[in-house]
């Protein structure tokens, strides 16, 4: 199956690896040089797609979306669309209590708001289809112009422990949506960092998670924030344009290029860094820049390894990996 559908990189949540690099060796006249591949980009949309996804409590008292029974993470899945496509998400409640599926940044009837306010919602054991809808950029009949659904987004319950989601928001029912742009560079592997109050992912403090590539990868992050706190994310010898796609479209881009950007409670974001550029490969910290917060474990690395696997510096163990 090719980008336009969901492969296992983007189904399998925001640590999987593509198979893909960004650096190619490149022989000529009888010499070895490096020369860089042209990027991967992103197809037209149009396309209608399905999907299932299972609400389930986990062994260690969180929840979780899935693509597969028992197999639910935290964050969930990744669900990546180009713009002009639909999704029909057929979601089943696993659960002993009622929950939802509700989605930012996208297109959607009342139908598949995915609250209790207006009964749509799953209790337990229920089953029904949520639509989402993406569009392309263009002029309203007014003359205004209508941004298009492309960015960096995220979905979430809206109804466990309160008629907010905020019982299910803490315990992990969550995850991120990318819609892309028709020639939007594709990664070589996406990552998902999820500030939630003081943890990351949900993870114990001081525990990651780490995420790992190799110089010249290209990796895009995508940033999400719940809980009752603001944050300040920031990642080491790598920095980003801030903008839609944390790229910069040429020399006359005025997007400020920035390493730090202050994110709160349902603020999404993304961009692409390549690995060790300028910097080359080592273990790259990633991390909440209020002090406090930092020095509570919200903290992560970032490592970069040569081609030959090594990472300068870096003594493996005490933390958990996100390949």
């Amino acid at each position: 199956m090719d980008r336009r559908g969901f492969n296992r990189r983007v189904l399998l949540g925001g640590a999987a690896v593509a198979t893909s690099t960004s650096l190619s060796l490149a022989s000529e006249a009888g010499s070895v040089a490096e020369a860089a591949e042209a990027p991967r980009t992103a197809p037209a949309g149009g396309e209608v797609r399905h999907m299932k996804l299972y609400i389930e409590k986990l062994p260690d008292g969180q929840m979780g979306y899935g693509l597969e029974k028992g197999k639910a993470t935290v964050p969930g899945p990744l669900i990546e669309l180009n713009e002009g496509d639909t999704l029909h998400i057929e979601v089943e409640n696993t659960m002993d209590v009622a929950a939802s599926l509700h989605v930012h940044g996208l297109d959607y009837e009342i139908t598949s708001d995915g609250t209790k306010l207006n009964k749509s919602h799953l209790e337990s054991g229920d089953t029904r289809t949520y639509t989402w809808r993406t569009h392309a950029p263009g002029r309203r009949k007014d003359g205004t112009w209508r941004a298009g659904s492309a960015g960096y987004w995220h979905y979430h319950d809206h109804v466990v422990g309160t008629d907010h989601g905020t019982g299910g928001l803490r315990k992990g029912l969550f995850g991120p949506v990318i819609v892309r742009r028709a020639g939007d560079i594709l990664p070589d592997k996406t990552v998902t960092v999820v500030f939630n109050d003081m943890l990351i992912n949900n993870k114990p403090a001081h525990s990651g998670p780490n995420f790992e590539a190799t110089v010249g990868d290209r990796v895009e992050w995508i940033v999400i924030t719940h809980g009752e706190y603001y944050h300040t994310f920031h990642v080491h010898g790598h920095r980003w344009a801030d903008n839609r796609t944390g790229l910069l479209t040429g020399p006359d881009d005025p997007s400020q290029v920035i390493d730090n950007k202050i994110t709160g409670p349902a603020d999404s974001f993304g961009f692409q860094v390549i690995a060790g550029e300028g910097v080359g490969a080592g273990a790259w910290m990633y991390h909440c820049h209020v002090q406090s917060h930092s020095d509570m474990g919200m903290v992560g690395l970032f490592l970069v390894k040569k081609a030959d696997g090594t990472i300068p510096g870096y003594e493996p163990g005490g933390h958990e990996h996100e390949h």
